[in-house]
């Protein structure tokens, strides 16, 4: 899945899916400040590294590499290098051998949130701990029985609403988790642990088989992250910055084939666009996504040490 301001951004959430689409883009979120609802006492008990949900606006998921437009020559809008990844549908047979060599890697349709032991993000639940400034930091995949709760309730705060659409009633989000959950792995929805305490929503996804790819150059593995900060005190802080680039450099240390962490927050959402440069993100474009302007953002592997 930028802020400064204290109640800035409550989350980047993803843009509306073109009808045409499958996938959506994925929510906004802002570094700092971004997030929205506060964080629920009690309400997800903290869990090792556990199951995770996935959507977000404003910070996640763009492309870059130089200036802006990443790869692109100075445009990161328009590229359709990737178009072709997107409508990919996982074979039968392919799922099938996985699930007979390893148990069931794919939560089955209507499996309500099952935990599923494979993606195609080289399995964030097993990413480990990043030892950050605030604490240890750990994502786990969602498990919609046990999740909800706090997520539903971090999704009708109205500074999250904004920009994620999600509020209203349960069902709402749990549909928005299950499409992720039940998917084929291309997007992960997690929680975000400090020091064991959920405090974050994120959606690690791959961008290059994203509807985000026909909107930029996109390059095979790129990742992109979409993050909702769930307490008001915890927003506009540093605590979006700070978690969005130990969040980027796990992306980065966990998937060698991946050479860049992608955005694409609101323009609207200054403190998450904020929180992604202050984490080392570059600023690449400005991109018109279904239902949004978005910035196209993004973290290179090769500029990771000088940002």
């Amino acid at each position: 899945m930028p802020p400064t301001d204290a109640g800035a951004v409550a989350g980047t959430a993803p843009a509306p899916a073109a009808p045409d689409t499958e996938p959506r883009t994925g929510p906004d979120t802002d570094g700092e400040a971004s997030a929205p609802g506060g964080r629920a006492a009690g309400a997800v008990v903290a869990t090792a590294a556990g199951d995770a949900g996935r959507d977000s606006h404003d910070d996640a998921g763009g492309d870059t590499d130089g200036d802006a437009g990443g790869d692109t020559d100075g445009d990161a809008g328009g590229g359709t290098d990737g178009e072709d990844t997107l409508d990919l549908r996982l074979p039968e047979e392919f799922r099938a051998e996985y699930r007979t060599e390893f148990g069931t890697l794919f939560a089955e349709p209507g499996g309500g949130g099952a935990r599923r032991a494979y993606d195609l993000l080289d399995g964030v639940g097993d990413w480990g701990p990043a030892r950050t400034p605030l604490g240890a930091f750990h994502l786990a995949p969602v498990r919609i029985e046990r999740d909800l709760p706090v997520i539903g309730r971090w999704m009708n705060d109205p500074a999250v609403a904004e920009f994620w659409r999600l509020a209203g009633p349960r069902s709402v989000t749990e549909a928005h988790l299950a499409e992720q959950l039940e998917g084929d792995g291309r997007s992960v929805p997690c929680l975000g642990l400090l020091d064991g305490t959920p405090m974050s929503y994120w959606e690690i996804y791959r961008a290059d088989l994203d509807p985000l790819a026909r909107h930029y150059p996109a390059r095979p593995h790129d990742t992109g992250i979409h993050l909702l900060v769930g307490s008001v005190t915890d927003r506009g802080r540093g605590v979006g910055s700070t978690l969005l680039r130990a969040v980027a450099d796990l992306v980065l240390d966990r998937r060698p084939a991946c050479a860049r962490v992608v955005a694409e927050p609101d323009l609207r959402n200054a403190p998450s666009v904020a929180a992604f440069l202050t984490a080392g993100f570059r600023f690449c474009a400005e991109v018109e996504l279904p239902g949004k302007r978005a910035a196209l953002m993004a973290r290179d592997r090769s500029l990771r040490d000088l940002l």
